[in-house]
């Protein structure tokens, strides 16, 4: 098991070797991981398995082979995305073609988007993340537009309730309010 972001739910497969990287570690244990981990269980109480897997491997390289198969570990800042060369893949924490983003700053936005561009560069077949759907490359092509999209209504907007309301309007159809919710106040409540 490669362990890139949320490293709980420990009680699943708890006799595989567990593969992570010292920073995703820290990051999960110690940092911002795990403080999400302490809200979840603090919201949904003894239903949320909050136990972290026990790391057996750390992973010091940017390649690792595993049952003959070759990942590329990429760092990010908070953890690492996986590249898959073998059926050229990529796994990165979220994506969504069709779903809201949580997008942190301004910043945060333009590193997300040059990371994309990076991936249609690569031109890779397959996109796996945590929070969706196996997808190909349209979904990076669609998520840099919402992006970019998302960047120019947070301009015209007055503050979280109406940028959420704009965003909700131009994407009707789009899941995962909440991670709208958290842009709006990642961009309007500093």
């Amino acid at each position: 098991m490669l362990l890139a972001y949320h490293i709980a739910g420990g009680t699943f497969l708890k006799n595989v070797k567990k593969y992570t990287t010292h920073h995703a570690d820290e990051y999960n244990n110690r940092g911002p991981g795990r403080d999400l981990i302490t809200k979840f269980t603090n919201n949904f109480g003894d239903i949320f398995d909050n136990n972290s897997h026990k790391i057996t491997n750390y992973i010091d390289e940017r390649t690792i082979t595993i049952a003959d198969i070759r990942f590329n570990i990429i760092p990010t800042d908070e953890a690492y995305d996986i590249e898959i060369p073998e059926i050229n893949s990529i796994y990165t924490h979220m994506l969504g073609s069709n779903c809201h983003s949580i997008i942190t700053s301004v910043e945060h936005a333009k590193s997300m988007i040059a990371t994309l561009k990076e991936y249609i560069s690569k031109n890779y077949n397959l996109i796996l993340t945590s929070h969706y759907i196996p997808e190909d490359i349209n979904a990076i092509k669609a998520k840099i537009s919402y992006i970019e999209n998302l960047l120019n209504i947070a301009k015209d907007s007055s503050n979280a309730k109406d940028f959420i309301d704009k965003v909700k309007t131009e994407y009707p159809n789009y899941n995962g309010v909440n991670y709208l919710e958290m842009t709006a106040n990642c961009l309007f409540n500093k």
